[in-house]
């Protein structure tokens, strides 16, 4: 199995600042980065720490913005993106392009490299696979992510403590989950999950027309009862313990 984390979850929002909101409220969460070089991508961001996750919420502020067009499909916010850290992010964007896998942005700067992967190619889900070089220490739960700045530490989330499982629906969730075992070299389990070094993934039925992305996360949190109530306050969706934020169904887990 390749020694993979889940380590950070990019949300799209026509509007950014209410989404922001709401993770405060619910989770407490707090915003440790605004990065401005996602403007090359025609977006505006916030990075939050989650324990040693991250999410991203990002609003598109151009029209021919890939993001943009996303919202469009999928009829309002949702989850758009899954980052996985590996050791050698090189070796494995190779290894994907010669599956013939479309690589749609890559770089390498600073000793940080991604490369994220066309959703056409990975079941329906814009991925990365990222890497911190020289950092043999990237399994341990609070390592260097520049994604999030240099000062994500300072911002710690009240109560959150980690990004425990990811759910993206799929018309056909044993193939896309097989397709992501090929993909990411890491058995399947349960006929429909795989589990990272650090994250669990499961692919569901469709809960939506469309049908692909993310649409679920399982938030390791102190209480989830105060979550559950915050949310009530602000008068979210609620089903079967997750609350709707972002389009996205975020059930607190207790840690």
């Amino acid at each position: 199995m390749t020694d993979m984390r889940v380590r950070q979850i990019a949300l799209v929002a026509k509007e950014l600042e209410p989404v922001l909101d709401q993770l405060r409220a619910v989770f407490g969460l707090k915003v440790g980065f605004r990065d401005p070089g996602v403007g090359v991508f025609g977006l505006i961001n916030a990075v939050m720490a989650v324990g040693g996750e991250f999410l991203e919420v990002v609003q598109p502020v151009r029209d021919d913005a890939s993001a943009a067009r996303y919202l469009s499909r999928r009829g309002g916010d949702a989850g758009y993106m899954v980052i996985l850290q590996a050791a050698d992010a090189l070796a494995h964007r190779k290894r994907l392009a010669d599956m013939g896998v479309r690589l749609i942005a890559e770089s390498q700067h600073d000793g940080y490299i991604f490369t994220h992967f066309h959703p056409g190619d990975c079941a329906g889900v814009l991925c990365s696979i990222d890497t911190v070089e020289n950092d043999t220490a990237w399994r341990e739960p609070l390592s260097k992510w520049p994604p999030a700045g240099r000062d994500w530490r300072d911002f710690p989330a009240d109560g959150a403590l980690g990004i425990a499982a990811v759910d993206i629906q799929s018309r056909d969730p044993k193939s896309a989950a097989e397709r992501w075992s090929s993909l990411f070299e890491t058995p399947v389990s349960n006929g429909t999950q795989l589990k990272f070094s650090r994250g669990l993934v499961r692919f569901i039925p469709p809960i939506d027309a469309d049908g692909t992305g993310v649409v679920g996360l399982d938030i390791e949190v102190k209480d989830p009862d105060a979550s559950l109530a915050a949310a009530r306050k602000l008068a979210l969706p609620e089903k079967d313990g997750a609350v709707l934020i972002c389009g996205t169904w975020m059930r607190p887990v207790k840690a």
